[in-house]
């Protein structure tokens, strides 16, 4: 079965981020109006999770760049896929992707146990974190990062399920704040290309 992005999730997402962002009306030479936005979205925020066993809070990242993005070890395409971009995008940048720290939150707590996801993302590179929690934490963060899902029974299997979830990757910075966020289907090469310009 085909994983399903959650569509109404870019709508949720660019609502919240724009609750954060301070909007400055200017007057154009002609007496008209133009929108300038300033400010900071309200993407992202302190988390404690688990990760290979261990307590792991955002604070563990400082200083480096988190490239962020919400999925489940069970995502049959949507999730390997975009991982799999994101790795090849960081081997593109040499050097530069050691101040990158790619991690995978799950939103599936119930079959991501901190073995499962440590395993997972061994699949994509030695330097990918996985982490899960409790479903009140995974919740929390994504709540704070703006990342709709929702658990699916499927028919065909009774006692099993999928997630629908949003599919965006957030570049947030060393200091932990929201700098920009990448739609799920860019290419390797163009995650590459912006991440390169903006670390």
């Amino acid at each position: 079965m085909r994983a399903r992005l959650i569509s109404l999730s870019i709508a949720g997402f660019l609502i919240g981020a724009l609750a954060g962002v301070a909007f400055l009306f200017v007057t154009t030479p002609k007496g008209g109006q133009t929108v300038q936005s300033s400010g900071t979205a309200l993407v992202g925020g302190p988390f404690s999770l688990t990760g290979d066993g261990k307590t792991v809070t955002d604070r563990d990242f400082s200083g480096r760049y988190m490239l962020v993005f919400f999925g489940f070890t069970h995502c049959p395409d949507i999730c390997p896929a975009e991982l799999q971009v994101i790795a090849q995008a960081l081997d593109r940048l040499g050097d530069k992707a050691k101040k990158v720290v790619p991690i995978f939150i799950t939103v599936d707590p119930e079959r991501d146990t901190p073995q499962a996801m440590a395993e997972y993302v061994k699949s994509f590179g030695p330097n990918f974190v996985g982490l899960t929690g409790s479903p009140e934490a995974i919740a929390a963060a994504a709540k704070a990062y703006r990342v709709a899902y929702s658990k699916i029974e499927t028919k065909d299997s009774p006692g099993d399920y999928t997630v629908d979830h949003s599919a965006l990757v957030y570049l947030m910075g060393p200091d932990g704040k929201y700098v920009t966020h990448f739609y799920y289907g860019i290419s390797a090469e163009k995650l590459a290309e912006k991440l390169d310009k903006l670390l």
